[in-house]
């Protein structure tokens, strides 16, 4: 074996090494390292009651004190994940909501129903916004479909552009952004019908559909102007985060996935923010967030898409007959 044939296969083995460690830590290592860490959870009780009861779950659990009518708003708000009523002479209460990612809700009724029965029994379950099982998958799936669906037609043009030997103008990644927001959004409305007919298609659900899915096509096609097939080295693993990181309450997440990862990836966004209007809260706080954060993705990624550059003055100039030579006159 040749010096450079023994270098080349140790270049090889070294970039498996490298793609081993970006999938170990965008999928598995966030999801081996789940723990709970100041799970934010509502109390509304006598103010003695109160207090035993905030001394429970350690730092697990972040409490707030709080009355009934407070204590079930911060829950709307989805401020809290979950709360416990307790009055004097009555039984236990856990309020959860549907509207909540269903990885905080679940962290919060088990450690809430543990608290009630510690001081008053087995509690009652009270579901604000009942939500399927297809309603919990639907957000979170709904932005990986939009994200993959704007990915290969982003790929798909950059490949016949270079194939045909024509640089994409404006126009078309123009209509491959608004085409893709189109016709993902059908494709997200099909299957949220087929999974389960009672989730809503309103306008302002198909609308926020149609925004996530065209602010990812936006901005993979930028990239993909700017960097070609390389973008793919981004666009690519980042689509591994969807299922990793956005799925989770930053809560449960270690603190370096949570800076590193949750703190700025879109899927959350989008998912929240359909989560939310799926189970009938138009009003949370995570839709507004939602819109703007999207909105600006949108908008950067069109003005990196279509901003005139130099392939684009060339796709202006006529292009002269086959085998015809332009003569410049002296």
């Amino acid at each position: 074996m040749s010096r450079s044939a023994g270098a080349l296969a140790l270049v090889a083995a070294v970039a498996g090494a490298l793609v081993a460690v970006v999938l170990g830590f965008l999928t598995f290592g966030a999801q081996a390292t789940v723990a709970a860490d100041g799970v934010p959870v509502a109390v509304a009780a006598p103010p003695e009651i109160a207090q035993r009861v905030a001394a429970h779950g350690g730092g697990q659990l972040a409490w707030t004190v709080a009355t009934p009518a407070e204590a079930r708003q911060l829950l709307e708000d989805k401020k809290v994940y979950g709360v416990l009523e307790l009055g004097p002479g009555a039984a236990a209460t856990v309020v959860t909501s549907g509207a909540v990612n269903p990885s905080g809700t679940q962290v919060a009724q088990q450690a809430l129903t543990g608290a009630a029965a510690a001081l008053a029994g087995a509690p009652r379950q009270e579901v604000l916004h009942p939500v399927s099982l297809a309603g919990r998958a639907a957000p979170l799936a709904a932005s990986a479909l939009a994200w993959i669906g704007a990915l290969v037609a982003g790929l798909a043009l950059t490949q016949l552009a270079k194939r045909t030997g024509r640089a994409a103008g404006a126009g078309a990644r123009f209509l491959q952004v608004a085409g893709v927001g189109v016709l993902v959004t059908a494709v997200v409305a099909g299957f949220f019908a087929l999974w389960d007919a009672a989730l809503p298609l309103t306008a302002e659900v198909l609308g926020f559909v149609f925004l996530a899915a065209t602010a990812f096509a936006a901005l993979q096609a930028g990239l993909l102007r700017l960097l070609g097939l390389r973008a793919m080295a981004v666009l690519g693993p980042l689509y591994l985060v969807a299922p990793a990181v956005a799925g989770q309450v930053p809560e449960l997440l270690h603190p370096a996935y949570r800076a590193v990862l949750w703190s700025w990836t879109p899927f959350r966004f989008s998912a929240e923010g359909l989560r939310s209007l799926l189970q009938g809260v138009p009003d949370a706080p995570d839709v507004t967030t939602g819109v703007w954060v999207l909105g600006a993705l949108l908008a950067g990624g069109l003005l990196v898409t279509l901003w005139p550059g130099r392939s684009a003055r060339q796709e202006a100039e006529p292009h002269l007959p086959d085998r015809v030579v332009e003569v410049g006159v002296h």
